[in-house]
């Protein structure tokens, strides 16, 4: 794998290099990016996904939502529906995908919408929702015809973009030198416990880039979440054996956390946003029936819950107890009061400089 992925540097070096030029264009106003006399926040990042996008925007969904009408926007990956989507109580994974349908779940009074044109999906929010004061865009970093107002890059503390390549050799999407676009860096996933010479170091690291505002956050794992009758009623937080299938980008750090929890872990590893299958479920099914083990418990993760919600797919699991493990970001020591008051400061600018034009 590694000697293909030498083998492909070439082709790395034209994509990046058609890229650049994409940026250049952009840059030059060759391409024209719109800009909005509305609060606009990106989220993305420069890699092909694992960053933790979904949660860092539920983090600015609960920051925001106390004092502002929040409305989040994204492609709606992997949904077989085209054009504008919003998210209400009758959406499923094929309308809207299932991140976006994640956030709905749980946000009910946030407008989640999908669009795959950015503008047009901003343009519709406004109409359809005008008393909407911040839009937050999920995934939107290479979507250069937006041109937000506070523009947030994640990478992943184990993939970190410096040490990383376009694709095909690595997996990101442009040139690392495309990070200077970037408001503010978050180095996502680090350890709960980061030390301060690490955090130095990463630093030093990320200096060329000129980036004003960088940021280290981890991921808190939440008690597992009963999916179905069986889980309900073993209430288990642990077991000796677990099961973990999951279609995410990066499931490592999940099995790490689950191998405190369990003497023996066993994972079903798919491709991120992946449609599972009866008959790859029954082989997750067939696989813990056939292992003795003391105690034992198959987990998910919330997003892939989201595409398990056809009846028929989780009746598989019916004398099984199936749960998904929560989780959601956090900011180490400092580095949280800071990122909300950058957050912060930048809505209520907006909203400052407005009520003093009327």
């Amino acid at each position: 794998m590694v000697f293909l992925r030498i083998l492909a540097f070439p082709i790395s070096v034209i994509y990046g290099i058609i890229t650049w030029f994409r940026n250049k264009f952009f840059d030059w106003g060759v391409l024209s990016s719109q800009a909005y006399d509305h609060p606009v926040i990106g989220v993305g990042n420069l890699s092909t996904g694992g960053t933790g996008k979904t949660p860092h925007v539920e983090y600015l969904i609960q920051l925001l939502k106390p004092k502002y009408k929040i409305a989040t926007l994204s492609r709606g990956y992997k949904r077989k529906t085209k054009g504008f989507q919003y998210a209400s109580k009758k959406s499923e994974v094929s309308d809207i995908g299932d991140e976006p349908l994640q956030m709905y779940s749980k946000h009910r009074d946030t407008y989640i919408a999908v669009c795959e044109n950015r503008n047009k999906g901003i343009k519709k929010i406004l109409e359809n929702f005008p008393e909407n004061e911040v839009i937050i865009l999920d995934d939107v970093f290479q979507h250069r015809y937006v041109q937000p107002g506070l523009n947030i890059l994640l990478t992943d503390y184990h993939k970190i973009f410096t040490r990383n390549y376009v694709l095909p050799t690595g997996n990101l999407r442009e040139f690392r030198s495309g990070a200077k676009r970037a408001d503010a860096l978050i180095v996502t996933k680090t350890p709960g416990v980061f030390s301060p010479l690490d955090r130095k170091l990463l630093l030093k690291e990320l200096e060329p880039f000129q980036i004003k505002h960088i940021f280290f956050s981890y991921i808190k794992y939440g008690k597992w979440i009963p999916v179905n009758e069986k889980a309900k009623e073993e209430k288990q937080q642990k077991a000796k054996t677990i099961f973990l299938f999951t279609g995410i980008a990066n499931p490592v750090p999940l099995g790490e956390h689950l191998k405190r929890l369990s003497t023996d872990l066993k994972i079903f590893r798919f491709s991120d946003h992946h449609q599972f299958t009866a008959k790859e479920l029954q082989h997750v099914k067939d696989t813990y029936n056939g292992t003795f083990s003391g105690t034992k418990a198959v987990i998910t993760t919330e997003k892939d819950t989201m595409r398990l919600r056809n009846p028929e797919l989780l009746k598989i699991f019916e004398n099984i107890p199936l749960y998904y493990v929560p989780i959601e970001v956090d900011f180490h020591k400092g580095n949280k009061r800071a990122f909300n008051k950058m957050v912060n400061d930048y809505v209520t600018s907006y909203y400052q400089i407005r009520n003093t034009d009327k």
